[in-house]
Parts: C-alpha cells; sequence; structure tokens
C-alpha cells in the first residue's frame, strides 16, 4: 500500500484515514512481517515431549516443507501441561508474556486456554474436535478474531467407532467409553455415541477419569458392568498412556478401539485421523500467517484423511473372527 504522504512530509486526511484502515484490518499479520526478523512459534502441548514425539517431528519437517528450520530461521518455544489441564493458563500466559509471533496448540482444552490468553496473537490449532460446539470459534468458514486451524469432528469419529465395534462383533452389548472429564468437548462427543449406540441396541457405560491413577479401578468397574468393550477417545489423557490402556483392556478380555495408536500398541482397531499428516499440514497455517495472512480469514479445515488399521492378532488372542469386509477396507492389518 502506498500513501502520498506529499512534499512537505505531512499525511494527508485521506492518506490517514486510509492507513488507520489498513492497520484495523491486519493487527495480527502485522506482527510477523518485520524484515530480517526471526519468527518465534510457542508450541502449547496438553500432553508430554514423548508422547508427542511423532507429532512434533511431523510438524517441523511441515516447517521444512516450507522452509524453515527450527534453531536458524525460525524458532519453537515448547510449554508441555504434562496432562495436568490445570496447568493451561499459567503455561500460555508464559508464552504471551514472551511475546512470540504465534501460538501453536491442539485439542479443545489447549485452544480454549490460548484463546482466553491472548487477542493479538494469531492461533494455529494443530487438531481440535469441533471448534464451534466447544465454543473456540463462531465459524468453520470464518472463524473471526485470530485463531484458526484443523478440526476433525470428533464427536462423528467416535460414534464410527461404535458402528465398527458393532461389525467386529455383532452380538455386542455393552460398550465402555473412557472420557476426560477435564475436557468439555467430551460431552457432545457422548452424546453423538449415545444416539449411534442406541440405533444398534448398545448401552454405553462412561468412565469419567482425570488420570492415569485412575485406569485400574476404571477397568475393575469395567468387568464388573460385563462390558465387552472398551472405546478409548483422543484424548492426551488416552493418547498418553496407550500403553497401559490397552494392556488393561487385554487383561481383561475387552475389544478396544482408538485412535491408531489402539492397534499399534497391541489393542484390536484403530481408526482416525492421520496424525503425521495432519500435523504436517499445520505447517500451512503457520506460513500462510507468517507472511502476512490474517487467521480470522484463513477458513478451519476439516481433517481429510483417515486410516483404519485391524490388529489381527489381538482379535484372534480375543476369539474374534474379523469379518472379510472389514480387513478389506482396512489401511493396515497387523498379524
Amino acid at each position: 500500500m502506498v500513501i502520498d504522504i506529499g512534499r512537505r512530509g505531512f499525511i494527508g486526511r485521506r492518506g490517514f484515514i486510509t492507513l488507520v484502515g489498513a492497520m484495523m484490518a491486519c493487527p495480527l499479520a502485522g506482527r510477523a512481517q518485520q524484515a530480517g526478523k526471526v519468527p518465534r512459534i510457542g508450541f502449547l502441548g496438553i500432553s508430554s515431549p514423548s508422547t508427542f514425539a511423532t507429532r512434533i517431528e511431523a510438524f517441523r519437517q511441515g516447517l521444512r516443507d516450507f522452509g524453515y528450520v527450527e534453531g536458524s530461521t525460525i524458532t519453537i518455544e515448547y510449554r508441555w501441561a504434562e496432562g495436568h489441564y490445570e496447568r493451561l493458563p499459567e503455561l500460555v500466559a508464559d508464552l504471551v508474556r514472551s511475546n512470540v509471533d504465534l501460538i501453536v496448540t491442539h485439542a479443545t482444552p489447549g485452544s480454549l486456554a490460548a484463546k482466553q490468553a491472548t487477542t493479538t496473537i494469531p492461533i494455529v490449532m494443530a487438531l481440535i474436535g469441533d471448534p464451534v460446539a466447544s465454543g473456540v470459534v463462531a465459524s468453520i468458514a470464518r472463524p473471526g478474531g485470530n485463531i484458526t486451524g484443523q478440526s476433525f469432528f470428533n464427536a462423528e469419529l467416535r460414534a464410527k467407532r461404535i458402528e465398527l465395534l458393532k461389525e467386529v462383533k455383532p452380538g455386542l452389548t455393552r460398550v465402555a467409553v473412557i472420557l476426560n472429564a477435564d475436557n468439555p468437548a467430551t460431552k457432545s462427543e457422548f452424546q453423538a455415541m449415545e444416539t449411534t449406540a442406541q440405533s444398534l441396541k448398545i448401552e454405553l457405560q462412561p468412565f469419567r477419569l482425570r488420570g492415569p491413577s485412575e485406569f485400574v479401578g476404571a477397568f475393575e468397574s469395567m468387568e464388573q458392568a460385563h462390558v465387552e468393550a472398551v472405546e478409548t477417545g483422543d484424548d492426551p489423557l488416552a493418547t498418553g498412556n496407550m500403553g497401559a490402556i490397552v494392556a488393561l483392556a487385554a487383561r481383561g478380555r475387552l475389544l478396544s478401539i482408538g485412535p491408531e495408536d489402539v492397534a499399534r500398541a497391541g489393542g484390536t482397531i484403530g481408526y482416525g485421523v492421520e496424525i503425521v499428516a495432519t500435523y504436517r499440514h499445520a505447517a500451512f497455517f503457520v506460513d500462510r500467517i507468517l507472511k502476512g495472512a490474517n487467521p480470522a480469514d484463513l477458513p478451519i479445515e476439516r481433517a481429510s484423511k483417515f486410516t483404519t488399521i485391524v490388529n489381527l492378532k489381538a482379535a484372534k488372542a480375543l476369539g474374534i473372527d474379523v469379518p472379510t469386509a472389514t480387513l478389506l477396507r482396512a489401511d493396515e492389518v497387523i498379524e
């Protein structure tokens, strides 16, 4: 934009109005356009570095796709809640105080914490369930404010898992569902699951947990309730402790289903978003914003790559004969 300041060096009234309008239109984009400055990203993780290692590496690869090399042409400051959601407000406040150019986070708790901490620093949600239902944004097409990113509408995905369980075991009648009691998104997710379950004549047993210390007691309760399968959910409470959950499910001879981590950890079925591709694509939003785009104008993208993994070894151990149709649709079969 060029504004004529005249021969005396003063901005005329029309030029002043144009300048102010332009500044108001892109206050967020302007943060990252300072020539010669190495951009600083703040990553707000609600889990731990070890459980998120694959996702972080995918994100770094995505940045490299756009020419950003961590430690050279871009800096990333990490803050990890280690599963303690009550720490999120202070962690993101620390990133805001350090004046990062952009914040990347994930899931509903992380996204809400970031939204409440700043209205000026752009926020990229690497992945979230339903940002509209959880109140993070007003619209998918035009999120407004300072937030954009990717969604996978977790309610629909978790409901689909109930269908898959019924397909694998037609006589199924009781399924346990693991919910993080501190994640507000689980309310709409469970409602969607119940609608599907009722149509399939399946009774769902919700287990609202707050930490790994409650796992053993929860699975003992599942045994007493005579459930036949367990759906883990995608909350970091589950994904960060998938080995323990799958082991407890196997000990109780329960079918297990959840994200792809379930099958890879020895559970029965993994069905969900292709995590590596999704986190790699999160770098697209970072690049656009660093190059001047306003996050309010970047539509939230719905994750389009899903994967189904069947662990045939785990199924056979439970005496389950997985239908041929299920196996043919699977992207991967572990034997």
